[in-house]
């Protein structure tokens, strides 16, 4: 019986994490020049998602700047601090535009998408936000994969607009810097650092 019992109470607890689970989360960004958030499309992008949530909870992007902007293209950030110094992510994340796309997913003015290098499975954390729509970055593209939309602005799409807006110097980069001074995810409480004991 009381196995029984520890098995219901278990699978309620199990039942109960996964009700409370967002189908579609969303994660805030607060910047220097405001916050602006984003919903994700798990379905769409399940390993992207995953990825770039693990970034937020670990606090990747905190301390991180939008270091490249192109008031016609994109504002791209979450690797470079503001030092200009590229911030170390272990984990690469498998190119999903090809199921992204499937799924109606595309580069259009708002949505979020993973950056990367000519590889095209190079993505780690840096993402960056469509300010126009950009068919041309869509699976296929021009070299068979394209670049993964996983989410999209739903809520202050002003302040992305404000920070496609700033003057840029040599290589795209703002003149003033643009700090993600936070990144949660919306819902959740940040974990508590316990405090270091001191030896007597």
């Amino acid at each position: 019986m009381r196995f029984r019992f520890l098995s219901l109470a278990l699978a309620l607890t199990a039942f109960t994490a996964f009700a409370v689970e967002p189908a579609k989360p969303k994660v805030t960004f607060t910047t220097s020049m405001g916050a602006f958030t984003v919903e994700l499309e798990p379905e769409a992008a399940p390993k992207t998602v995953a990825n770039f949530l693990g970034n937020v909870r670990s606090g990747h992007y905190k301390g991180t700047t939008f270091h490249r902007v192109i008031a016609n293209f994109m504002i791209q950030g979450g690797g470079v601090t503001a030092k200009g110094e590229e911030k170390p992510v272990k984990n690469s994340v498998e190119n999903e535009a090809k199921l992204a796309m499937e799924k109606g997913l595309k580069n259009v003015r708002g949505s979020l998408a993973m950056a990367r290098t000519s590889d095209p499975h190079s993505a780690r954390a840096q993402f960056f936000v469509n300010v126009v729509d950009n068919a041309a970055l869509d699976f296929p593209s021009r070299d068979g994969w394209g670049y993964c939309v996983f989410g999209k602005v739903v809520e202050g799409m002003e302040t992305v607009d404000a920070i496609r807006n700033v003057k840029t110097g040599g290589a795209n980069k703002p003149l003033e810097t643009v700090l993600i001074t936070d990144a949660t995810v919306v819902g959740e409480k940040a974990p508590v650092k316990k405090a270091k004991s001191r030896k007597k």
